[in-house]
């Protein structure tokens, strides 16, 4: 019985040709040369997937820092059909979230989907992403023409130091040299 194995790659000068053709055979849309540039400068946000050493699907994003908040762009994710729902797709992901983790300074994960491409939802969804808007007309070339914005929160506000309330409660503890401190969070 032979293993297959799922691999990650850096996309560098000498493949990038593989990731341009694996991106107009996997999605609906082209990109501009602009987007293959930024991709060679983005390091670890920027991987080829193999699949027993062929080139089988990619992931790229970027670091958006609009709305006041640090955050992690999908650009693409994909796969060539016939390598699908073998857990590449998984391994990508958990690659970005992994770098997004470590960095520690993300707050949330976003990404744009196609309205009726369901499967990439139910992809996402099952990785805690959520449909937080959609926007009508994204897409200028494809129909349907709307996508959604779909969001994995990576932080949530940890309390203010201005809102621990810190009391030493002495009437349920019968020695009074031990201190228990109560923390309420408000």
């Amino acid at each position: 019985m032979t293993r297959n194995s799922i691999d990650l790659g850096d996309v560098t000068p000498h493949n990038i040709k593989q990731l341009k053709k694996l991106n107009t055979v996997v999605f609906p849309v082209s990109y501009n040369d602009k987007f293959y540039v930024d991709v060679l400068e983005a390091g670890e946000l920027a991987k080829l997937a193999y699949y027993n050493d062929i080139v089988v699907g990619a992931v790229c994003c970027r670091i958006d820092t609009t709305e006041n908040q640090r955050r992690l762009y999908i650009m693409t994710l994909g796969c060539l059909s016939p390598y699908r729902r073998l857990g590449i797709g998984t391994v990508m992901f958990e690659h970005i979230l992994n770098y997004a983790e470590k960095d520690g300074n993300f707050d949330s994960i976003f990404l744009h989907v196609q309205i009726n491409n369901d499967g990439a939802i139910e992809f996402y969804k099952k990785f805690g992403f959520e449909i937080v808007d959609t926007k009508e007309q994204y897409y200028k070339r494809i129909e349907p023409a709307d996508a959604h914005v779909l969001q994995k929160a990576l932080r949530r506000n940890p309390p203010n130091a201005n809102n621990i309330n810190t009391s030493t409660n002495s009437a349920n503890n019968p020695n009074p040299r031990s201190k228990v401190r109560q923390y309420t969070f408000v």
